[in-house]
Parts: structure tokens; sequence; C-alpha cells
């Protein structure tokens, strides 16, 4: 690369323009700078499409736009505004089967396209450089050059010069279309110009999974609800990240289970013997309607010492492609796993896997003692190329299933902004082919990064039918969150398969309705079958359900009795309803069953009670609130900090700052 580089300067120096001629088209050149910088005063600056959307065929290196962009701050390209890239041109030419306008026909013999940000150098400009009928110049880039065989150039084509010594670089608030006009090569080495033109911000493809709000039910139809538990927390990242960036979430983001998920709670744990996770059922009154109650049920995992756990094998699966070239998915990543490593055992292994346009495994299996070398191999990761996130799954379970030994938790780590356009992309096909896998005994958990192409729907078909976790990761206090202060329930499961039936009894309950949970729903035929899957409980972690309920007699009744429905029985047992809840022991295939009647008066409403309460309104705030009369964000944010209790981590004081947020957003 330094022989060709030197080869292209010395070549450059042998050009001599004549000084007339260099005076004339340096005077046009600053000319045509001022007018373009005045013109793009007050413009907003529009996002950098990602390498491996399928609607852009041309993109320069991220270090190339943070060269130019340091240096146009500077005024360094206050002498010329030609645009030069060496090797890009060819590259395109010849891989992309792209043939720029105005080509003047060289022949590439070798072809090496920048890859990363070391490859970009800042050089002079001393060879004349071709330009368009009308003598334009716009600006410079100068990267390492690739081997041309050298075709004269046209004899009309004017010319003009960059000065020597001139700074070049990349403008970070400008892509350039693929309007090139002229093309010249210097001894070594090839120029490509380009006009400059804004290519508008590359459209939101963000998908959410979830489902139409849970209506209210009639006990007298419908008595019995069904539904899988869930752990999950990345519906409320997603929803902080953005509130924080000054914008309402898409109601579709909005999985209230998620945002209630997310905090820890402190609910009655299970004693030595008994089940791995013990259910606590707390009736209160609801906030948002006097003329209804919530059925809070919360439950509490077991959190068995550290060094009572089974040895860990890890798979990072980490997509490296072109849309994880931002510094909120790849660097942050890379910072989130380097935390997580300090919490392993050094006994546990480590593996990684990568996808772009195709996959491979960059670190075989690595105990954690030698953290140094898992280091080196996640600091040397670089995004680029298409996203082949089936081969990548498929090596990835490949290489899981090679590190399994009797006792030990495997499990894969999927870290992705969820952009699969290779190979599986559909969410159904990839729960199919998951569902399949997931019969090794190896965990699949996914972690998200970035906003913009985040498919969040594939990533909850991945987790949900891998037996893991899904998690967003929007900052590295999250990363610590998830990663660090809640490993253990991330990685080591205590129940498999946990599903909830609750029975409602018609003499006492009107009506009553699911806060959440859409995509968790079961066919009430589903409780009892061991065949159908549902949600995991990791180690230490709380799971919370809210039902509303109408008692008979209320006037917030909303549904007309039917002329023919028959009389609901009497019945003096003082129960509200039946709590029946069915969980597999790791690696069993046969279910156990835990069982609890609900009662006028149950439970004890605490802090943590009554402050998930007020989560669970944020979330039917979010998504319009339906059901919430004239409840609003000020009774909401009255309620949240009344019961932000000890707070150790400052989440719930987080959370309230949220609530003010969208108050403000909302127009409330």
């Amino acid at each position: 690369m330094t022989d060709d580089l030197t080869h292209l300067q010395d070549a450059m120096k042998a050009a001599t323009p004549e000084p007339s001629r260099k005076d004339a088209d340096l005077a046009l050149a600053m000319k045509n700078f001022d007018d373009f910088h005045d013109a793009r005063q007050g413009s907003a600056d529009p996002a950098r499409p990602t390498s491996d959307r399928p609607t852009h065929h041309w993109g320069l290196s991220s270090g190339v736009f943070k060269m130019f962009h340091s240096l146009t701050t500077r005024g360094a390209l206050a002498a010329t505004t030609s645009i030069v890239a060496v090797g890009i041109g060819v590259f395109f030419y010849t891989q992309q089967g792209i043939r720029p306008e105005g080509f003047v026909g060289f022949s590439p013999t070798t072809v090496t396209p920048p890859t990363r940000e070391a490859d970009i150098r800042q050089i002079p400009v001393t060879e004349p450089v071709m330009t368009d009928d009308a003598g334009k110049v716009d600006s410079v880039i100068i990267v390492d050059p690739v081997i041309v065989e050298e075709v004269a150039p046209e004899p009309r084509a004017r010319q003009a010069e960059a000065p020597s010594g001139a700074a070049v670089g990349a403008s970070a608030d400008m892509m350039l279309a693929p309007m090139s006009r002229k093309m010249v090569a210097p001894s070594g080495g090839m120029a490509y110009l380009q006009e400059p033109a804004i290519i508008p911000p590359a459209p939101d493809t963000e998908a959410f999974a979830n489902g139409d709000a849970n209506p209210v039910k009639i006990t007298t139809e419908e008595p019995v609800s069904t539904f899988s538990i869930d752990v999950d927390t990345a519906s409320y990242a997603i929803v902080r990240s953005s509130l924080m960036n000054g914008q309402l979430p898409n109601p579709d983001a909005v999985r209230i289970e998620e945002m209630v998920n997310y905090f820890p709670y402190n609910y009655p744990a299970p004693e030595t013997g008994e089940a791995p996770f013990k259910p606590t059922v707390t009736v209160l009154q609801t906030p948002w309607n006097s003329g209804t109650q919530l059925v809070h049920i919360g439950i509490q995992g077991e959190l068995p010492a550290m060094e009572d756990r089974p040895p860990l094998n890890l798979v990072f699966l980490i997509d490296t492609s072109g849309s994880m070239n931002q510094p909120n998915k790849l660097p942050l990543l890379i910072q989130s796993f380097r935390l997580m490593l300090s919490q392993l055992r050094p006994d546990d292994e480590v593996s990684i896997v990568t996808y772009a346009g195709s996959a491979g495994q960059v670190l075989e299996p690595t105990r954690v003692s030698d953290k140094a070398k898992i280091m080196a191999a996640l600091e040397n990761l670089r995004a680029g190329g298409s996203t082949a996130g089936q081969q990548g799954l498929q090596q990835a379970y490949a290489v899981a299933e090679g590190m399994a030994k009797d006792g030990e938790i495997s499990r894969i780590i999927l870290a992705t902004d969820g952009d699969f356009n290779v190979g599986i992309s559909n969410p159904e096909a990839l729960k199919d082919f998951i569902a399949k896998k997931r019969e090794s005994g190896t965990y699949l958990s996914v972690l998200g990064f970035g906003r913009g192409n985040l498919d969040d729907a594939t990533m909850q078909a991945l987790a949900q039918n891998g037996n893991g976790t899904a998690a967003y990761i929007d900052t590295l206090s999250e990363a610590q969150k998830v990663l660090v202060d809640q490993l253990s329930g991330e990685l080591f499961p205590i129940a498999n398969d946990v599903k909830i039936q609750v029975e409602f009894n018609p003499a006492r309950i009107a009506e009553y309705r699911l806060i959440g949970y859409e995509t968790r729903a079961l066919n009430r035929e589903d409780f009892n079958n061991d065949k159908v899957d549902a949600g995991e409980i990791g180690a230490g972690h709380t799971v919370t359900a809210i039902y509303e309920i109408t008692p008979v007699g209320s006037d917030a009744i909303l549904n007309d009795t039917l002329r023919y429905q028959p009389a609901a029985e009497t019945d003096d047992s003082g129960e509200l309803g039946f709590l029946k809840l069915r969980y597999k022991e790791p690696g069993a295939d046969v279910s156990k069953l835990l069982t609890t009647p609900i009662t006028t008066g149950m439970g004890q409403a605490t802090d943590d009670v009554r402050f998930s309460v007020a989560i669970a309104g944020f979330g039917q705030l979010l998504k319009g609130g339906k059901y919430l009369q004239d409840w609003g964000y000020d009774d909401l944010i009255t309620l949240a900090n009344a019961n932000r209790g000890q707070d150790a981590y400052g989440y719930r004081s987080e959370a309230v700052k949220l609530m003010r947020l969208a108050k403000s957003l909302s127009g409330e």
C-alpha cells in the first residue's frame, strides 16, 4: 500500500499545469466553493444510508466522512472544491457493474477498495483532474489508489488543479449521488470526479411486533385467560430512546408487559425446597377507574449462589453488516460485551461468530480466563456487507452444540439491529427454524442495537422461539443493567415454558381485561399441552401481570347484559378467580402445576406493586389510553413519584423524567 501511494505521489509531481490555466481554474474553484457553501447554510443534515441497503449502490467509508468533517470545520478546503476518490470509482465500476457517466476508459488490473478507516490518507493533490464542460470542480477526496492501466483522456476535456498541499477529505453532512462527470488516471491510481448531490435520509424501516390491545372480556362468555410469561425488556428501552430523541414512540413499539417488567421488584421469594419461583397476588383499587379493581400477579424467581451455577458456554453471534457501522451499534456492542466478560467465571467459555455477506467463526471456544484473546477478537470486528442472518444462526448453533457438555448451559447471544436481508428474513420462517433448533437445548437471546432500521419483529420472533430473552441496548448504562446487574437472570434459566391461566368467577366478576401480553396469548387448551412453547424465567427474575376486573353490579361495566344470556350462578366462596401456573424444570419434558385462589383484599399494595401499576398506566397513555377515563399524565406522575421506593439504581426516577417528557410532547 505504501509503495502504491509513493508511486501515485511521484506521478503527480511529474505533471505541471500551465500557470495561467492554474490561476483561472483555481479562482473558479474558489467561487464554486463559496456558492455551494452559501447555498447549504441552514440545511438539515440528512442521515447516511447504510451500505447494505438494496436501494443504494454508492457509499464511502465512514472514516472518510469523519475526516472531511474535521477538515471542513477548520476551513481546510478553502482552496478547492473538487472531489477525487482514488480507487472507489474503480471498485464500483468493476465490482458493482456500474459505469459512471463520462468514464473515459480505464481498465483496472488490480482492485483494492478501501475497507477501513486506517486505509484513508490525507495527501497533497498536484495532478490535474478532469472537470465537466463548464470547468466546475467541487471537492477533493483521496484514498489509497488501485493500480490501473492508463488510457489517454479525451482531447476536449478541460483541466483544473487542486493546489499542492491541499488537505482533502469527505463531508459528514453530505452523500454523493452517482453523477460523475469525468475521470482521469494519474500514474498508479485513478481520479473519480463527482458533482455534489444531496441524498435524502434513508427511510425509517423499523418494524415492531405487537397486536391490538386486549379487549374487555365478558366473564360469563369467556371466563378463562391464558398466556405465556414474558421477561423481555426491549420495549421500554425503545420507548426511552424515542422520548430522549424528542418524539413520542410509535404505539406499536409499546408493549406494556415489557415496560412493566423492565424494573426490578422485591416480591416475596420462594423458600428453599419449594418451586423455583413464587407467585404473589394482590387485589387493589384501580387508580384510573373507581368502578374497577386490579388483580396484580407478581412472580419472584429464586437466585442461586454464584458458586452453585453450572458452567456456561456462550456464542456471541454478532451482526457485522454495513447497517451496524454506526457509533450506537457495533462500537457500543463491543463495549457492552467488554462489561459482560468481567462478570463471567474463568472456566466459562466464549466463541464468536460474525455474519455479514457470509458468516464465519472469528474466535474458537476460549476460556474467559484468556480475556485478552476474547477482547482482541471483539475489537478487530469491522462492519460492512449485507446481512446473512440465516447463515450466521446456522453456524452459531453448530458451534454451540459442539461446546455443549452434560450439566452445562449453552446460550447464543445474537447482537444485531435485526435487519436480516440475506437468507431467512421473514419472522414466521425464522420462528420455524429456531423452533427446530431449540430442541438441542441451546438458548437464544437477542440484544438489539441502533434505530432507523431496527427490526423488532424479527428480534421478538427469534427470542420468543429460542427459549431466550430480548433486550434493547441504547446506552452503555443499559448494557450495565442487562449484562452486569441482571446477568444471572439473562443467562441462567430456572424454569422453562412458564404459562399463566386465570379463571374468573362470573358470580363476582362481570368483565376483565389483561393489560399487555398481546403477543404472548395462548389458547385455553395450550395450558396443559407440554408441547406448546412458552417463556422462561431466569435466576432472580421478576415477572408481573396485571388484570383490570369489573365487579358484578359496578357502574363501570362496559357491555350490556345479553337478553338470552343465562344468569350467573351464586357463589359464596369469596373467590374472585383462580390462578394456575405451569412450568418445566430446565431439561425436563413434563410440566409441574402451581395453583392459588384469588380473593377480595388479597395481598398488600406495596411501593413495588403501585409503581408497576403506574408503569402499566404509562404504557396505556402512550398507546392512546382507551380505558383510562380522564386519567392523564399529571395523575401518572403523582402515582409514580409517590411509589419510587428505594430506587437503588435510579431506574424509577428516570421513568418519571420520561413521563414528564411524554407529557410535554403529547401537548397535554
